[in-house]
């Protein structure tokens, strides 16, 4: 907790890379601000990240050239870091620490938040009951994002889950034209990549409901650590205060725990699996658990982290992390974009667990699971039928088994492969039923009769 008076201390203990130890400090608080000065030379500005009996880990929010621990004066404010939140920052962008680098002067905002939230009681927690249309067919017809969901997208190096995130940032909608946000963080981007975004967003007209937080790869590591949280704290505030579902876009999630492991080092931590810190895990659950749906509040929070996966690797560390924490995965495929389908989400390994609780009210929630389902089986079958063909040759399937593997190449192209074109929901579900009218009934073991009946009455009209 803040003290909110300001305690000063001549010299540090000692520094190593952006860390300094200050011996014998009172009443420190974890996350309180610090500014280090050098009289008649500079300043800095850091983070209390570690309260010890001892020491005090100060954590510097800037490269500490010039800095010499011995006739540094350390000044704790007595205030914890807070970031400046309110519907003004919509249409903005900002750096990793809440400054605009879009030209404009600092926004007023109509709060102070703390960048750690505030912890949201389990018991005040809503069930999900409603969906985010993401424009994207692969993830609304058989992966739905909920509302209040956490659902990482899994990509591996070289492959576009970046223009995956911008094409979803520009494509998303609450369905029913609800207020809707998106609260894009992107963490170690290139100076390439930033100015793309920005002149994207705005020439789509995506920036004029959304809020950026850019982190480039030149900045220092600390920043990478605090990005998500301003973020966090004003997707938060438009949800609670103003009623908005608000849907969280952060790239790079390795990147975050890239700057982890490199903060870890230099606080000597002992090192976990493969050199990350042992509490990543608990770090990770701190930004992804603040997603969700609070009971008396119009709003939600959404997020859609990705993460890079070091060699294609799912039981790297941030990945295996990263799926005990959230509700499941959208996983990309090297395989579909060598074949140039986009988006080349593989649907197979892919999972929404909240899916059946946000697909809908009354008939249409069996229908679409049905309808998913079919769609699911019939492509595991043709995956199979495709790797038997290579052995045995395609004219050695069984009938059935052909029509599968034609089945295959139709869904990968012609549903998955929807290109840079949004999609809406019923379009998604149209696509679906076109590629399912093509095959004999017997072949659709997973549609109901009366499922089926319904649907050859609606395509008759």
């Amino acid at each position: 907790m803040s003290t909110g008076i300001a305690r000063s201390y001549r010299g540090a203990a000692g520094a190593a890379g952006p860390l300094v130890f200050v011996e014998r400090t009172h009443a420190v608080a974890l996350g309180e601000w610090v500014r280090l000065e050098m009289p008649g030379e500079r300043s800095w500005q850091g983070q209390v990240i570690d309260a010890g009996e001892r020491y005090t880990v100060v954590q510097l929010l800037e490269e500490p050239l010039g800095l010499s621990p011995a006739r540094t004066r350390v000044t704790f404010t007595g205030d914890v870091a807070r970031a400046t939140v309110g519907r003004e920052l919509l249409g903005r962008a900002f750096n990793g620490l809440g400054a605009p680098i879009d030209g404009l002067p600092p926004p007023v905002g109509e709060a102070l938040r703390p960048l750690a939230g505030a912890p949201l009681n389990p018991a005040a927690r809503l069930p999900p009951s409603d969906f985010i249309e993401t424009g994207v067919s692969a993830i609304d017809g058989m992966n739905t994002l909920v509302r209040g969901q956490k659902l990482p997208i899994f990509s591996g190096p070289g492959l576009p889950a970046l223009e995956l995130a911008a094409h979803i940032v520009e494509w998303a909608r609450a369905p029913r034209g609800e207020p809707f946000a998106v609260v894009f963080v992107g963490i170690g981007i290139t100076a390439r990549e930033r100015r793309e975004f920005l002149e994207r967003f705005e020439r789509s007209g995506a920036l004029e409901r959304s809020v950026l937080f850019i982190n480039e790869m030149r900045d220092p590591t600390v920043e990478r650590l605090i990005a998500p949280r301003v973020a966090l704290a004003e997707a938060e505030f438009l949800a609670f205060e103003h009623g908005l579902h608000v849907l969280v876009v952060i790239a790079d999630i390795t990147h975050y725990c890239e700057a982890l492991r490199e903060i870890g080092a230099a606080r000597q931590e002992i090192p976990g699996r493969r050199g990350y810190p042992g509490t990543m895990y608990t770090d990770l659950a701190s930004l992804f658990e603040r997603a969700g749906i609070v009971r008396g509040r119009q709003g939600s929070v959404t997020q859609l982290p990705v993460l890079t996966m070091p060699d294609d690797d799912l039981t790297h560390p941030i990945p295996d992390l990263t799926g005990y924490i959230t509700e499941g995965q959208v996983v990309l495929s090297r395989e579909l974009h060598r074949r140039g389908v986009f988006p080349p989400v593989d649907v197979l390994p892919s999972l929404s667990r909240l899916m059946n609780a946000g697909i809908g009210q009354g008939r249409s929630v069996p229908e679409h699971r049905q309808w998913a389902d079919q769609l699911y089986a019939l492509y595991a079958q043709g995956r199979e039928a495709r790797l038997m063909a290579a052995i045995v040759g395609e004219a050695g399937l069984v009938a059935q088994d052909r029509r599968a593997l034609a089945f295959v190449d139709r869904f990968e192209h012609a549903f998955i492969g929807q290109g840079r074109r949004r999609r809406t929901l019923a379009e998604t579900i149209a696509a679906g039923w076109e590629l399912l009218d093509a095959l004999p009934r017997d072949d659709l073991a997973r549609i109901r009769d009366d499922t089926w009946e319904r649907h050859r009455q609606e395509a008759r009209r």
